[in-house]
């Protein structure tokens, strides 16, 4: 989905940025492997909520096993003609696949040169794939780094206005066990992210 980077020195709290929607592109793009599983069973939390949800998904990787968290993966994004949860803003906005809000983030992503890989048969506003966007807006992925209104603007009108929702959602559903925290990091992350913009404006 990246374009050729540029190299920056990002400030420490755009670096963790990076690494929290990195994180959360990861584990919703696609079933947990063992490795995965396992550098996630070794992470420490530390204080506060986000810190404690951190220390519950370090907790739920431990129990989990590659084939139990593909099946859990399967119930709640794919499923039989679809899962638990459609992952997706279009979903989410209208009700529907493949709507408004996909033509206008396809749209932003040709404005930013962001490209979708040819081997990605999803469409582009799967809760991961903006995730990643957003991590590659923030380090300069896309050709350069988006300044932090290009940002807000990107996060406004594609994730904000629906992931948080997407992430209570994921948070409380049935066939949530090894991705209940990751609601929860989801959901506490995407606030601080909402905050930090409107102390910026």
């Amino acid at each position: 989905m990246a374009e050729d980077a540029i190299a920056v020195d990002l400030t420490e709290e755009d670096a963790l940025r990076v690494q929290w929607y990195a994180l959360l592109a990861k584990l919703l793009g696609a079933p947990a492997d063992r490795e995965t599983l396992s550098a996630l069973g070794g992470l420490k939390g530390t204080e506060g909520e986000l810190g404690q949800a951190v220390s519950a998904l370090a907790a739920a990787a431990r129990a989990s096993d590659p084939k139990t968290v593909e099946q859990e993966y399967f119930e709640l994004f794919v499923g039989v003609g679809h899962g638990e949860l459609v992952p997706f803003a279009s979903y989410y906005l209208t009700g529907f696949l493949h709507e408004k809000p996909l033509a206008r983030l396809r749209g932003d992503m040709r404005l930013l040169g962001i490209a979708r890989e040819e081997s990605v048969k999803e469409p582009e506003d799967h809760i991961a794939a903006l995730c990643e966007m957003m991590a590659g807006l923030i380090s300069g992925s896309f050709g350069r780094p988006a300044d932090l209104a290009e940002q807000r603007r990107f996060f406004d009108t594609h994730v904000g206005c629906w992931a948080p929702r997407f992430f209570e959602d994921l948070q409380a559903a049935r066939a949530a066990r090894f991705y209940m925290p990751v609601g929860t990091i989801g959901r506490l992350f995407l606030a601080i992210e909402s905050q930090a913009f409107e102390m910026a404006a």
